[in-house]
């Protein structure tokens, strides 16, 4: 049967694709998304897969949601506390699961370390990029093994697929997914229709045959999963892997998942050894605080369901060049922005004419709206020169008014301070807290930002 090609043009932004070209998407109305794409209406030569479920993938048919069977063991434990809970329990069987990450952030590092570390499962480790001699010296450099980890290097999807089925893994790691290229598209490994139709394979195969893959992807400079933004959408969880190269402390974030919470995190510090699990990230964010310095502040913030404590540092200055200028890391800049005028509206601090410069320490990125009031203490502290006890925290929002409003889970945040020694917390007034039940702490309920600058540097 001859093979018919159709051309469409796919967005690379949305995923939506169309018969002609236009300069602007109709959809998403990003400019110069639109790629060629060649579709091949045969069908691929890909084995067939048997299933691992007593479920049939191959003739499909209603039932009754009451008498479909699921147990936990349908999830796969990655030896890994932190991986755990930020998908849930562990990899669900049959599931598809997006890394994405900057260069030389630790992907590759921790999906090998996953393959090595998961006992009595079977780990199939595909990589388009290396070959198994340079696995074999990372490997050695974790300092983890397994007999029942087998690596490829391959880049071509249905040879791929050829070894699964002689090899039968219980999970499949593709490192990565930008370097697979099919034979149902012309176009060069990499492209849209290429990520598009390996991906499209993959899930295929997670499905009919139960078993998990981990796909990891490269990133844009603006920080995004490269490839089609339908590769989000195909993929059962979302994970982005977070942090400075410069900094020790990474981040695994939840972006999306199907089978668990998204407001998980993890947090791992990077040695030579590989990646370990940060059991007491509070402890370690702020143990180089020095109580000495002002502009220096700690905030409690939330991380899934858990509180932790951070430092933020600030900086103010003159304007030497006469623009000035309001910089930050790890923090929103137009947060910080808003953040300055109110200090300057209702409290009637002079910023405008300052330099304004925002760290938060450990290389991580933070988006609670809790770190608020931390951010006018640090501020304001830097402005005056005035320090900030060692033992003082922050855990509220500020209000354009200047009013201090109130955050979620606030018994969570001053049971973690009090945990780690610290003897104020300052709250909103609005938090319905019964200061009695903390006696370690004191807990300061404040409604204005006027009267942390009374209490705080008075």
């Amino acid at each position: 049967m001859a093979t018919k090609n159709k051309t469409v043009y796919v967005c690379s932004n949305c995923g939506m694709d169309y018969p002609k070209w236009y300069g602007q998407c109709p959809s998403c109305k990003e400019w110069n998304t639109l790629k060629e794409m060649n579709i091949s209406t045969s069908s691929a030569n890909v084995p067939a897969w048997g299933t691992k479920s007593s479920e049939r993938t191959d003739k499909s048919s209603p039932i009754n949601i009451r008498e479909v069977e699921y147990s936990h063991t349908q999830r796969i434990d990655t030896m890994d506390m932190e991986l755990n809970r930020i998908l849930g329990g562990g990899l669900v069987r049959g599931s598809l699961t997006l890394l994405g990450g900057e260069p030389g952030i630790g992907k590759s590092t921790l999906m090998l370390q996953l393959a090595l570390r998961a006992k009595g499962i079977r780990t199939l480790y595909v990589s388009g990029e290396e070959s198994p001699s340079q696995i074999k010296m990372r490997a050695e450099r974790i300092g983890v093994t397994n007999d029942e980890c087998y690596v490829l290097s391959e880049t071509n999807t249905e040879s791929i697929f050829n070894h699964v089925k002689d090899i039968s893994p219980d999970l499949l790691v593709i490192d990565s997914i930008q370097t697979l290229y099919t034979s149902t598209s012309d176009s060069a490994a990499g492209s849209v229709s290429q990520i598009r139709e390996s991906a499209a394979l993959l899930m295929r195969y997670a499905k009919s045959s139960g078993t998990p893959i981990v796909l990891i992807g490269h990133i844009t400079k603006d920080g995004t999963l490269a490839g089609p933004k339908i590769l989000e959408h195909m993929v059962d969880t979302v994970l982005s892997f977070e942090g400075d190269r410069n900094h020790i402390y990474r981040i695994v974030r939840c972006i999306k998942n199907r089978f668990g919470s998204t407001d998980e995190i993890g947090i791992y510090h990077m040695s030579g050894g590989g990646l370990r699990v940060v059991e007491n990230p509070s402890q370690a964010l702020i143990s180089q605080y020095n109580a000495s310095l002002s502009g220096n502040s700690i905030a409690v913030t939330l991380e899934g369901m858990r509180p932790i404590m951070i430092e933020v540092q600030a900086l103010v200055s003159s304007a030497v060049y006469g623009n000035p200028q309001h910089s930050t890391t790890g923090y929103d800049t137009k947060r910080l922005n808003m953040l300055l005028a109110v200090l300057e509206k209702r409290v009637g601090f002079r910023l405008s004419s300052k330099d304004v410069f925002l760290n938060i320490t450990g290389g991580i990125r933070v988006d609670d709206p809790a770190l608020d009031l931390a951010v006018v203490a640090s501020v304001l502290s830097s402005s005056e020169d005035i320090s900030i006890g060692d033992k003082v925290c922050f855990a509220a929002e500020v209000g354009l008014s200047g009013e201090i409003r109130p955050v979620t889970r606030i018994e969570q945040r001053i049971a973690e301070a009090a945990r780690l020694g610290f003897n104020i917390i300052f709250i909103s007034r609005y938090n319905k807290v019964r200061i009695e039940d903390y006696p370690s702490i004191r807990v300061m309920p404040i409604e204005r930002v006027e009267q942390l600058i009374k209490l705080c540097f008075s």
